[in-house]
């Protein structure tokens, strides 16, 4: 990563200098005696003219916000914070399934491998949501522990032998489309499954609640404010590029005048159903971990419980860290200490070990 470097800016100071000329000796004394009185008159002020001069206008100061609380996933100021149930909800991202619709809201986000060179998302929504959800793909035993760090919901739409067993073992609370098949869960008719399964954020919680599970829970944050960050020495960031494969790159831009990390795909804006929904967040946490190909199909385990290297991406600067899991969250370190989330919405990118930060992360332009 380049170094950032501060420019100091140069003062420059001009001094008005006064200019005399010689008057003539022969001058009238009626002249001199003329000059002095008018210098005497112009170093006279009278009070009002001195108090004008002493109290210059003042630029009326702008309060910072003041809330009454924040939003535990977010770290966002607000007046009444939600007391709303994170609702973890897997989201595909094959080709086909783009663009997905919902994710520019989610909260937090985890992007995870699961079979071959394909990713797939875990969007974690608490503070707000969309109307609609999708295109929801099958559940992996590795987002599911994800989603129990959070006691959330957790909503898909398949499983796999490991996932089906520990959702049917009491895991988390979850709502499964294959239950659900054009009831909860819509299929798009300009999709082809299973990349079209949809669901209405009200139809999610109304079937969760269907099955007795509570839709309210108290959750803790971890953020601190903007002058937080400046105590932190990090290295420029301001174009990333994550590399899970030859075929499949992700890259991070930072928006300097939003504060954020715009997301885009194979060099393509990475934008919502509608092209207005740029997905974008304020932290970009990414960790290398331990994959191993389990079965014929693909199918991997990823150890998240371990910890290991990682990268925070913020502020357009990046500061290379170790992750721990702490409760079924992956949250980051720097000698000891945690490195809290800015406040605003975070993306998690999980990387294989095998190749880690030095081969899957580069400069855009490198």
């Amino acid at each position: 990563m380049k170094k950032i470097i501060w420019s100091g800016l140069a003062a420059v100071v001009l001094m008005a200098g006064g200019c005399t000329s010689e008057e003539s000796s022969t001058a009238p004394a009626e002249t001199e005696a003329s000059n002095e009185e008018k210098e005497a008159a112009e170093q006279e002020a009278t009070p009002e003219e001195e108090d004008k001069q002493e109290d210059p206008v003042k630029e009326p100061e702008q309060e910072e916000p003041s809330y009454a609380a924040v939003e535990p996933l977010t770290g966002e100021g607000t007046n009444e914070a939600s007391q709303a149930r994170p609702l973890a909800v897997m989201i595909n991202n094959h080709p086909d399934a783009r663009p997905q619709t919902g994710l520019s809201e989610a909260d937090i986000v985890y992007e995870v491998l699961t079979e071959g060179e394909l990713t797939r998302f875990l969007a974690i929504y608490q503070s707000g949501h969309p109307e609609r959800l999708g295109p929801v793909r099958s559940a992996r035993g590795y987002f599911i522990d994800l989603a129990e760090g959070y006691d959330a919901m957790y909503v898909a739409h398949g499983w796999s032998p490991e996932a089906k067993r520990m959702l049917q073992g009491g895991a988390v609370p979850y709502l499964n489309g294959l239950f659900y098949d054009g009831t909860l869960f819509q299929r798009s008719a300009e999709r082809r499954a299973p990349h079209n399964s949809y669901i209405y954020y009200e139809d999610a919680l109304s079937g969760l609640e269907s099955k007795g599970y509570e839709l309210q829970k108290d959750i803790p944050a971890n953020f601190y404010r903007e002058e937080g960050f400046s105590a932190v020495s990090a290295d420029s960031a301001e174009d990333v590029s994550v590399w899970y494969s030859d075929k499949y790159v992700v890259q991070f831009s930072y928006n300097e005048e939003d504060g954020t990390y715009e997301r885009s795909s194979d060099n393509t804006a990475f934008t919502g159903e509608k092209a207005a929904e740029q997905v974008d967040a304020s932290n970009v946490f990414i960790v290398e971990a331990p994959h191993r190909v389990v079965d014929e199909a693909g199918r991997r385990q990823i150890n998240l419980e371990d910890g290991g290297s990682g990268l925070l991406l913020q502020h357009g600067e990046a500061l290379e860290v170790q992750w721990r899991n702490e409760g079924g969250r992956l949250l980051p370190y720097k000698n000891g200490e945690k490195v809290p989330f800015q406040p605003g919405k975070t993306w998690i990118n999980v990387i294989p070990a095998s190749a880690g930060l030095e081969e899957s992360v580069k400069d855009i332009e490198s």
